[in-house]
């Protein structure tokens, strides 16, 4: 019988691992920055063109290589970190199970220059789909430079897979930004297709964070510092006030690598207990130092994850070392008792001041549902100065209760009476059922179809008086730099300085104190969306931020108008974010519940 079982060849097994390893231009940056910090740079710059797909290049200034260790950093399982099994469970580097740079030499073309400090020349290496075409001597300063060309060029399947070039580029900063907060004694440089994305001095942590995440987060944010014979935390946390829906100003490190734990993320969110409204996170960046012997991190390809030997111990130090801060600089709300009398920190009124009623203004003759020539209606344009209710009622309907009624069929609705409810919801009859409509959602839906439907070659514009500033991360700054065209076109005018955008114009259907929260909104919707996407996101922004709010009094015919404006459309039933607009009840399900 033949023998069936053989040894894969090399290029083989190689091309294999690096489908584990190599994952996207982002993972390529990862392993290489990580290899310069093993080498003991002081300064790192990384190059960039087309998101990584046409080259990946990191410049160091580290130790470099011989002639021999060069050759040999490509062979698999090729390392200087271990020698013995021992050694797995005294890991103090990046790298160790030499994997990295075999497993991107497989799928890409591959060119090293590097120089040892006491070695006149340096030696050049050249690769292509993991066979070396040649190795020569060369001139080159001191340190490594590997330039990593056409990544997948030998794999177009995977190759294919890789999604746009701002989202690809959106992970290799979320890569770099990871090992520049873990070494901030190092200089980075980061440059994409010839433009200066980050220039990162050495420095101390707060300064890192400035440096990365704008100069208004270093303000927001307080520090984090306990020392105990499990482990030692340093950091810091943001205060409360400083939180975001998204996640993702929120770092882990252990013992300066970074790491993702759901785990020890609940412990910081339970150590700000009520401090936070609901759907916010807080922002952190917290180093955990801990002895090697106790954490295994070699269970993930990227190891991003790591197993603790005691893991519920670190949660309830870390816990107790994040509500400590929070207590010390009087964040939490506390009574002192010891606090001297003669400071009156509540200030009183004096008998001859005049005591006056707060007053909310309304212009009452305003109708925001008036068609003016070819503009839509506009609720949006009524404002309170506070919501009455906020969250008091919410429609939480399941799918299989909200009948699909109007999905296919073109509606011409009758006239109707509306009544308007706790100023929230629309109370209506309509075919023989009884609708209960979220006003805010509705709206939302009615303006989301409308800014998806209109040419916005010809948006209406409205200039600012006074332009409206808002101060940007250089993280910020660069997504709305490669989206600015798509801006424009929905009607913004803006201008972008380093550390600041300038709003000069917005689009009419919004209103001036809504446009920080649409630019807040904006950039944490920029995440990870194709540009193909762009069109319905910017649209589902807007909608949800110019939509007439909760706790708003409508006129009749402002809730006869937004009722109709629903019912035309084709598919009424859910917001652009997947939230039922409305509840239907018909008579049956009344008469049951009353016999």
């Amino acid at each position: 019988m033949t023998d069936i079982i053989q040894l894969l060849p090399d290029h083989v097994a190689n091309q294999i691992a690096a489908g584990e390893v190599v994952q996207r231009p982002a993972s390529v940056i990862k392993e290489l920055i990580e290899n310069a910090v093993d080498s003991g740079a002081t300064s790192i710059q990384v190059i960039v063109k087309d998101a990584g797909r046409s080259l990946v290049q990191v410049i160091d200034n580290g130790c470099g290589m011989s002639v021999t260790d060069t050759r040999m950093a490509f062979e698999r399982h090729a390392t200087s970190k271990i020698r013995t099994t021992e050694d797995i469970y005294n890991i103090h580097t990046k790298g160790f199970r030499g994997e990295a740079l075999a497993s991107i030499a497989a799928v890409a073309q591959i060119e090293t220059k590097t120089r040892k400090e006491d070695n006149e020349v340096g030696t050049q290496l050249i690769i292509e789909g993991g066979e070396v075409k040649g190795q020569d001597p060369v001139v080159c300063t001191i340190g490594t430079s590997i330039s990593v060309k056409n990544l997948f060029f030998n794999v177009p399947a995977r190759r294919n897979f890789l999604k746009s070039n701002q989202v690809e580029f959106r992970h290799i900063q979320d890569e770099f930004q990871r090992v520049a907060m873990a070494h901030e004694n190092i200089s980075f440089f980061l440059h994409h297709n010839d433009s200066e994305i980050y220039h990162l001095k050495a420095g101390n942590l707060k300064q890192r964070i400035s440096q990365i995440f704008g100069k208004k987060l270093s303000s927001q944010i307080i520090s984090v510092e306990e020392d105990t014979e499990i482990v030692k935390i340093k950091g810091f946390v943001g205060k409360p006030d400083a939180a975001k829906k998204s996640r993702g100003e929120q770092f882990f490190f252990v013992n300066n690598r970074f790491i993702k734990s759901g785990y020890l993320h609940n412990a910081i969110v339970n150590a700000f207990e009520s401090l936070l409204p609901s759907g916010y996170n807080p922002s952190y960046f917290l180093y955990l130092d801990i002895d090697p012997s106790k954490i295994d991190i070699n269970i993930h390809p990227t190891k991003t994850e790591i197993k603790f030997e005691d893991e519920a111990l670190i949660f309830t130090i870390l816990r107790a070392a994040v509500k400590h801060a929070l207590g010390q600089f009087n964040v939490t709300p506390s009574l002192d008792f010891e606090q001297d009398p003669n400071w009156a920190f509540i200030p009183s009124a004096s008998e001859e001041d005049e005591i006056k009623m707060p007053e909310i203004s309304v212009d009452s003759s305003f109708n925001p549902f008036e068609h003016h020539q070819s503009r839509a209606p506009k609720p949006s344009d009524i404002k309170a100065n506070f919501d009455f209710y906020n969250d008091a009622v919410e429609l939480e309907i399941e799918n299989n209760h909200a009948h699909q009624l109007f999905e296919s069929e073109e509606i011409q609705p009758d006239k109707f009476e509306v009544i308007q409810w706790m100023n929230q919801f629309l109370v209506v009859e309509y075919r023989g059922e009884l609708l209960i409509i979220d006003q805010h959602r509705a709206h939302q839906k009615i303006l989301f179809e409308k800014f998806v439907r209109s040419n916005h070659e010809n948006a209406l514009v409205q200039q600012m008086l006074f332009p409206i500033e808002i101060e940007l991360s250089p993280n910020d700054r660069q997504k709305l730099i490669n989206v600015e065209s798509q801006l424009i076109s929905f009607g913004f005018d803006i201008s972008l300085d380093e550390e600041v955008i300038q709003i000069n114009a917005i689009p009419v259907d919004v209103q001036q104190e809504d446009v920080v929260s649409v630019f807040m909104d904006f950039i944490e919707e920029l995440d990870y969306h194709d540009t193909i996407e762009l069109n319905q996101t910017f649209a589902k922004v807007l909608a949800k931020n110019a939509a007439v709010k909760k706790g708003i009094g409508l006129k009749v015919e402002q809730m006869q108008t937004l009722v109709e404006e629903l019912l035309k459309l084709p598919n009424p039933n859910f917001t652009p974010y997947g939230r039922p607009i409305f509840v239907q009840v018909n008579t049956d399900d009344i008469k049951k519940t009353l016999d």
